[in-house]
């Protein structure tokens, strides 16, 4: 039986919808409302889709390429640390990717659905939360559909975007945001350690 609230908070921290709004705000300045609902809907879909793609065929990709999934556990655990750190000393989410938006002037597909929804960060849970060997059909299903719901939050974050902006403003999404990245350096560890363990047959 898997902890579907911790497949929560971890799809919350890496997902990040507060921090996404920033993003969304200024990826969608000078648009009409109803070509912003037209972005964000884009946008969820491109992002459930990449993230859908990497829970089902991310591990039958490493396994074609010959690398163990404890190796990937590893590797991923360190990325998602450094991830992590990124958010709690670096730009935080809102700051790097609105940058990133007001500098390319793209819209749903880039900087919105990837990398600020769907990131590395992202990609990477979806793979390790559903493992074959520790997880069955019917439990990866329940973690994917704690994706889904993130990322239904995230939507609806995105069309209330103006009003939740106004509500936290950017130094509060930038607190939210490094407050998730502490959390995501603990989940970060659990999955490096475990790595190891089933690496070493500890």
């Amino acid at each position: 039986m898997i902890d579907l609230f911790a497949a929560f908070i971890v799809f919350f921290a890496v997902i990040d919808p507060i921090g996404t709004v920033p993003v969304f705000i200024a990826v969608t300045r000078g648009y009409d409302a109803a070509a912003k609902r037209k972005i964000a809907l884009i946008a969820s879909a491109a992002a459930a889709g990449i993230l859908l793609f990497f829970a089902i065929a991310g591990e039958l990709l490493l396994t074609a390429m010959g690398i163990p999934l404890p190796a990937f556990q590893i590797a991923g655990g360190i990325v998602l640390f450094l991830f992590a750190l990124s958010m709690i000393f670096g730009e935080s989410k809102p700051e790097e990717e609105v940058r990133i938006a007001e500098d390319h002037h793209e819209t749903a597909i880039f900087p919105l659905a990837v990398p600020s929804i769907a990131g590395p960060g992202a990609m990477l849970a979806c793979v390790l939360l559903t493992e074959n060997a520790r997880f069955n059909l019917w439990e990866q299903a329940q973690t994917v559909a704690m994706m889904f719901v993130v990322l239904l939050i995230n939507l609806l974050l995105m069309l209330a975007a103006s009003n939740v902006h106004k509500f936290i403003g950017n130094a509060g999404a930038s607190v939210i945001s490094r407050v998730m990245g502490l959390i995501l350096a603990s989940v970060a560890v659990t999955n490096a350690l475990a790595g190891f363990k089933g690496y070493f047959g500890l």
